[in-house]
């Protein structure tokens, strides 16, 4: 925890605004004001369609759940999006490829997420499988950038455990789902293709390898520990060994 700022500073800079913006809409504004705020900021259809870019960013500094009811679904969810997802994967991408390409995992896995699943919100109400209501519904939070961290994460997982947490990955979402027609409701759809886009991710050469930092594995900078991927190919190679990606 104390070489935490130091390995990953964008990231803990992140989980304090989103816990900051948590207070603010749970405690510093009123109940109208507050649903005034997450509802303009919600990236519905007819948000998304009225203000876009505001809808997308401004969904993601903000997370949908609870920090103290510690024996509701919601907490689970918390705990796997914004504990798991943010403060330990997003951490470990950071750390691992550098916040530029970090920030463009989290974020190109909500904004693809999101735009994915409005079209499958307006293929399902032409057919009637979702109420006209949901064209209003209250969708907001990290959970669509998490869960894309989530899903690349495996490589930050021994190979045993991989099937084990893309299972987890794949199943989570479905727990809580709702179905009220042949698709599972809109924020399950999302979590999924949010899965997917991470997970396609793995097959990306330039993802399988860590960032080479100054003074090599073996530097304060490398962080999370010694890894022996990040050593450049070429040593590697000359070595004749293998570099798979070692635990977190």
């Amino acid at each position: 925890m104390r070489g935490y700022p130091r390995r990953a500073p964008l990231t803990l800079a992140y989980v304090c605004l989103l816990l900051a913006g948590h207070a603010w809409v749970g405690h510093g504004l009123s109940a109208d004001r507050a649903a005034g705020v997450l509802g303009y900021l919600s990236t519905n259809p007819d948000n998304l369609q009225d203000h876009p870019l505001s809808a997308l960013l401004g969904s993601a500094l903000f997370f949908d759940g609870t920090l103290t009811d510690v024996t509701s679904t919601d907490f689970v969810g918390t705990l796997i999006t914004l504990g798991l997802g943010v403060c330990c994967f997003l951490a470990w991408a950071e750390h691992r490829w550098g916040k530029r390409r970090a920030v463009a995992v989290f974020l190109g896995g909500h904004v693809a997420a999101t735009l994915l699943t409005a079209v499958v919100i307006n293929v399902a109400l032409r057919h009637g499988w979702y109420p006209a209501a949901v064209r209003q519904a209250l969708d907001y939070g990290v959970s669509y950038g998490a869960q894309t961290v989530l899903a690349v994460g495996t490589l930050a997982l021994p190979r045993w455990g991989r099937l084990p947490w893309v299972l987890f990955v794949l199943a989570w979402p479905l727990g809580g789902a709702d179905w009220t027609g042949p698709l599972p409701d809109f924020t399950t759809i999302g979590h999924l293709m949010a899965a997917a886009l991470g997970f396609a991710l793995l097959g990306v050469p330039s993802f399988r390898r860590q960032r080479v930092r100054a003074g090599g594995p073996s530097s304060p900078a490398g962080g999370f520990g010694a890894r022996r991927d990040s050593v450049p190919e070429s040593t590697s190679s000359a070595a004749g060994a293998k570099t798979p990606p070692s635990s977190l």
